[in-house]
């Protein structure tokens, strides 16, 4: 197994090859060989991840730098000092991202196969998921941060092209004409919106870089040291587990650099901020010097608006809402369990920074925590069964981003890797659920024109949506293994024992409350108290979605029609069922010391140590009963209130929700339904100011100024009156003028001179004897004047 690592990169060519099989074969070998090779290629990148684990767990968590020959020198500038090598990184952090990404993906594609059965774009689809796969493992493998910036841009890439996927749909759509280009509209805004916050994190690297030297995380062979600046404990618990023990050489920790080589060479970033902070260096930006700490808070906070991109936090959390505009796979892989949660990975993985940054970490956690309040508020109003989920996501995502911020990294992967499981099943479950109602839309449109009767799904003033959750109804009974394993999956994020994200949510929970209560820190009591609220939240509209999807009556001939049949819905259910014990057991993986009897049947906090032989403030911590026990009695009093509103009566008065009927609750329904209006906001205070300004620039500035003005009136004026200068006086008068003259004036004197040849010898004669007197003259001359002189 100690070989194993060198296995590293083929979880990026892997797929690779799959997408280069598919691109370029894909049209000759049909929906089924399109899915052998697509979802064979996820699948052997699971493997790989696997024994890689496997490898990690052999060589007592020791990571790894594994390089191949073609890429190593990836970039070099020896006169700029810059040496930037293409290296994969296999530790306990890149290996379960890995496995995250390969195993869900992996499942993912294969509920693909059924779910885009029949699509004419088949083969493109699952070259741009396979394509996602390779960008995706490139960031997490990657061992430094350019590396893992090209994976950054590259899962955005992906993300564009997926959404807008079907770019070309001609269905009529309420607001943007048609279902196209609202498509179209949402990849646009994704890929614009995350243009923004990747900005944020280049400058980061270039910080990193100027600060640093270096972009690498660590050397090949280095380990992480133990931090000697500051204690733990400012950043919550200050129990590390035995794991971290491990980490760190001598008394300081500190390795000592290579003699006769720059610091750069031989030490990563993290090192060498663990030391700079030790010695309180300074670092240099020509005119001005900066104290090492400030510079990291810069760089950690720029870090945080590509967090904000990437992980759909607050402010640009608006594009990962609309970009349920792709195919519900992509929605569940992308937009919910891998892509979206690399901001959190980022965090993690600069865990060294951040804890050195306890500002930035203070605003990270406080983003964290309103993203996930208003994620979890925004959800209760939503129709679409993709909304709901995808702003569930931005909150979740709330949850991780607020975990890292208060030092929880532990918790924040944890709750990743929960998250992935269930969210990949609500996602996939919404997708059987949207399948069936396309389905049973068609089937009562068939047995309507059958018997020659007229057959219509429309609801009072709202056309046929199967998407719309005011459509469904009824569909327990139609659907039993997709209600089934979407029941899981509600239980499970909506935090209810013993499901998965009852231990991960819980944890977080239980973080906030140290930082805040013990620690006393202001950002810890809001985390604790908002993201409390945030979980009711939760509770609240996931019951919501159950009752008006899977109980009552159904509302419309389609949830009449629609069930577990046909057009690959087996190969999609069976996938929910995976997923569904996936999100039963998982959480079992990171048990806290001292729950209950569980605490003595499965091993403790096992995810969190195998962390922390990498993330160097990872730690665990013990279980709060009394904590536990608020969060799911709170949990399941929502999901009973949800009962009672919508078990019977899904919507009430046409196609509106019973908090909007009711007085006391209509305006919060309002506001939610609204989404708080941000779009609004944004498309007033942002968008609107910024086209004005465009137009003004465009029309004014451009147009009026710069062409009619400056151009016209200054510059092609002044060029035709300088134009008019150089013709007349210049080129006509002094030019031609002297060229003239001197014409002239040879004229007249070879007109003089004409005047000589009179043609007559004698004439000639006369002109060669003065010639020869003048000779004469000038040669005795002289010798007359020396006679007389002398």
């Amino acid at each position: 197994m100690e070989n194993f690592p060198q296995l590293v990169p083929l979880v990026v060519f892997v797929p690779l090859i799959g997408l280069l099989i598919n691109l370029f074969l894909g049209k000759y070998l049909g929906e089924r060989g399109v899915s052998i090779v697509a979802v064979g290629a996820a699948a052997i990148a699971f493997a790989v991840a696997i024994l890689l684990w496997m490898a990690l767990a052999a060589n007592g968590y020791e990571a790894a730098v594994v390089e191949i020959r073609p890429l190593a020198n990836w970039i070099t500038i020896p006169g700029a000092a810059l040496d930037i090598k293409w290296q994969f990184r296999v530790d306990t952090l890149s290996v379960t991202m890995m496995l995250v990404v390969a195993g869900i993906g992996s499942l993912i594609h294969l509920y693909a196969t059924g779910y885009m059965h029949g699509d004419p774009l088949f083969p493109r689809f699952f070259v741009y998921l396979n394509l996602f796969l390779v960008f995706m493992m490139i960031l997490v493998t990657g061992n430094n941060f350019l590396v893992m910036f090209v994976g950054w841009e590259g899962v955005g890439l992906c993300s564009y092209l997926l959404i807008s996927f079907w770019w070309d749909k001609r269905q009529p759509d309420r607001k943007f004409g048609t279902v196209g280009w609202k498509n179209s509209l949402a990849g646009r805004k994704a890929m614009i919106v995350n243009r923004i916050g990747d900005f944020g994190l280049l400058l980061a690297i270039f910080l990193i870089f100027w600060t640093f030297g270096t972009l690498d995380y660590y050397k090949p062979g280095e380990v992480p040291i133990l931090p000697a600046h500051g204690e733990a404990a400012t950043h919550g618990e200050a129990a590390h587990s035995e794991a971290e023990a491990t980490h760190g050489e001598g008394e300081a920790g500190m390795p000592a650099a290579a003699e006769g080589l720059p610091l750069a060479a031989t030490m990563g970033v993290f090192n060498q901020a663990e030391l700079m902070l030790q010695q309180g260096a300074e670092v240099h930006f020509g005119p001005f010097t900066l104290p090492i700490s400030t510079v990291i808070t810069l760089a950690t906070l720029l870090m945080l608006l590509g967090v904000t991109g990437k992980s759909a936090q607050i402010p640009l959390f608006v594009w990962l809402p609309d970009a349920m505009a792709g195919p519900t796979p992509v929605s569940a892989l992308i937009h919910a369990a891998t892509m979206v949660t690399a901001g959190v990975y980022l965090i993690v993985r600069s865990n060294v920074l951040f804890h050195a940054a306890p500002v930035s970490s203070a605003v990270v956690a406080l983003v964290g925590t309103f993203t996930a309040l208003v994620g979890g508020f925004i959800a209760l109003g939503q129709w679409d069964i993709k909304r709901v989920l995808a702003y569930s996501t931005v909150s979740q995502l709330g949850f991780m981003v607020a975990a890292a911020g208060l030092g929880a990294y532990g918790a924040a992967m944890f709750h990743l890797v929960t998250h992935a499981f269930f969210k990949a099943l609500l996602f996939l479950g919404s997708g059987a659920v949207i399948h069936a109602m396309e389905h049973g839309h068609h089937h009562a449109h068939e047995v309507a024109h059958e018997y020659g009767g007229h057959h219509s799904d429309d609801l009072p003033d709202l056309p046929f949506d199967p998407q719309d959750m005011r459509f469904m109804g009824g569909l327990k009974e139609r659907m039993p293994r997709t209600y089934r394993a979407y029941l899981i999956g509600m239980l499970a994020l909506a935090g209810i024992f013993p499901f998965a994200g009852f231990w991960s949510k819980d944890e977080i929970l239980l973080d906030a409350l140290k930082v805040g209560f013990l620690n006393g820190r202001l950002e810890g009591y809001i985390a604790f108290g908002l993201l409390l609220v945030s979980a009711l939240f939760t509770a609240f509209y996931m019951g919501r979605q159950v009752y008006m999807i899977f109980h009552g009556e159904p509302r419309t001939e389609a949830a009449k029609y629609a069930g577990e049949r046909g057009g690959g819905m087996n190969v999609m259910v069976n996938v929910l069922i995976v997923l569904a014990i996936g999100s039963t057991l998982i959480g079992l993986i990171n048990v806290p010391t001292g729950f209950w009897v569980v605490d003595r049947i499965v091993p403790n906090h096992v995810f969190t140590d195998f962390l922390a032989h990498t993330v160097v403030y990872a730690h665990a911590g013990s279980a709060n009963m009394l904590l536990a026990f608020i969060a799911v009695f709170g949990a399941l009093a929502m999901i009973y209130l949800a009962r009672i509103l919508y078990r019977k009566q899904a919507v009430v008065q046409g196609t509106r929700d019973p908090l909007e009927v009711n007085p006391q609750t209509a305006g919060i329904f309002t506001l939610a339904n609204a989404r708080l209006y941000w779009d609004e906001t944004y498309d007033r205070y942002l968008e609107q100011p910024f086209n004005r300004a465009a137009a003004w620039l465009g029309d004014r500035l451009d147009w009026a100024f710069l062409h009619d003005f400056v151009h016209d009136v200054l510059i092609r004026n002044a060029y035709n009156a300088l134009g008019r200068v150089l013709a007349t006086p210049v080129d006509l008068g002094l030019i031609d003028g002297a060229v003239n003259g001197l014409g002239r004036l040879v004229r007249r004197a070879g007109g003089a001179v004409r005047r000589l040849q009179t043609g007559y010898v004698r004439v000639y004669a006369l002109s060669v004897l003065l010639g020869a007197l003048l000779i004469v003259v000038l040669l005795v001359a002289p010798l007359l004047q020396q006679a007389l002189g002398g």
